[in-house]
């Protein structure tokens, strides 16, 4: 029996605007364009491909990870500092910036020169979690008791409806921080960004760090990612799920962009879903954490655009979405990084134009909201042309 393949051919034009129902950005475009099966010419193609993009990977974004580890360790003696101050006037905000195998634990890199640091806090035992999906990508947490009021370590916190309030505890703790700020020894180089209820520092005049409190939740799962792992699916296998529910997630203090605008209570205390250390897990083995760096070094290098309508979690969050497309362990075969790289730039450039991308565990929660229509034709088109770039001359990598 003869097969028989989808090739997908893309022209400037076929980067117009299109209506946001047009694509179901759950669809993911049909790849490879190089597959072995099609002629001897496409497996040569196919591994010069996959040389250039080893090349890439072993120049480029390990120049990336060594640049940007620098930079970690000099922000992070910032941070330390001044997190200490905080603890020395309010000793519930314990820092927990701590290195563990030469990770700081809570750091996340948004891009080369932007981080965010969580502070896990203690005690949230006498609360109950309410996720009913009234608040997309966010949580509430409820006095079990009105009777423990009392009882718990955030007292102050605790609005007269019963809910802890992530907005209360982020005031407070921005209030410490930038009394920390100017008794701290890096006073000279560390400043407080104005305008903003997020606390975040400006570090010499280069960085900027967004420290945000948050709650780590282990042993159990948010009914609003309940459905995740797809049951059709094979991918990820029993014992990974196992392992990433495991992880569990945490309930961040910060401003959560689907609430814009809403300004009842419980909206206004709720605390935003993160699964950072469960997609970490995700992403272990083959080349998958390989093809993740690339993305983002193609991001850095070409895609921080007007508007910052991508961002490296959009790389994370299509990658995850690869792999569910893509289930079988052969499929992210060393061999396989260029097939499993054109995938997602596709995918992406599919998302762009349909100005949607749904977050991996919390589909309802579109990682798209908010950024300008512009801002997504843009990147859109750019994506395009670097995709095209890499397929037709993969030595154009020397360049990107």
């Amino acid at each position: 029996m003869t097969k028989k393949y989808r090739i997908f051919y893309f022209n400037e034009s076929d980067l117009a605007p299109v209506k946001p129902a047009a694509l179901d950005p759950s669809a993911y475009c049909e790849t490879p364009v190089y597959n072995p099966d099609l002629c001897p010419n496409m497996i040569a193609a196919q591994a010069k491909l996959v040389y250039h993009l080893n090349k890439y990977y072993n120049e480029k974004c390990q120049a990336r990870k060594a640049a940007i580890a620098k930079t970690i360790r000099e922000v992070c003696k910032v941070v330390s500092d001044v997190l200490k101050e905080v603890e020395v006037q309010e000793p519930r905000f314990i820092s927990s910036l701590n290195e563990i195998d030469g990770r700081f634990e809570g750091l996340e890199v948004i891009s080369p020169t932007e981080f965010e640091v969580v502070l896990y806090l203690n005690q949230m035992g006498v609360f109950n979690f309410v996720d009913d999906g009234s608040l997309p990508g966010c949580a509430v947490l409820k006095l079990s008791d009105g009777r423990k009021r009392s009882m718990s370590l955030w007292v102050e916190f605790i609005t007269a409806s019963g809910y802890l309030s992530a907005r209360k505890i982020r005031s407070r703790f921005q209030t410490l921080v930038a009394q920390a700020v100017d008794k701290c020894s890096y006073r000279d180089v560390v400043k407080m960004v104005a305008d903003t209820s997020e606390v975040k520092l400006r570090i010499r005049d280069r960085y900027i760090v967004q420290i945000t409190p948050a709650f780590k939740c282990t042993g159990i799962w948010p009914r609003s990612a309940a459905h995740w792992p797809l049951p059709h699916i094979p991918w990820p296998g029993p014992n990974r799920v196992a392992e990433v529910k495991a992880e569990g997630f945490n309930l961040l203090s910060k401003e959560c962009y689907s609430l814009s605008g809403k300004q009842s209570s419980a909206e206004s205390d709720a605390w935003v879903l993160q699964f950072a250390e469960a997609e970490n897990r995700l992403l272990l083995g083959g080349c998958r954490k390989k093809c993740l760096s690339v993305l983002k070094t193609l991001r850095d290098r070409h895609l921080e655009l007007p508007g910052q309508p991508l961002n490296n979690y959009h790389m994370k969050t299509l990658v995850s979405y690869e792999c569910e497309k893509h289930p079988r362990e052969s499929d992210w075969d060393e061999s396989c990084l260029g097939d499993r790289l054109n995938g997602i730039l596709l995918q992406l450039i599919s998302c762009l134009q349909c100005r949607r991308c749904p977050h991996y565990f919390l589909p309802n929660l579109d990682l798209f909201q908010g950024k300008p229509h512009t801002a997504l034709e843009n990147a859109a088109k750019q994506t395009w042309r670097l995709a095209r770039e890499i397929l037709t001359n993969p030595k154009s990598l020397e360049k990107l």
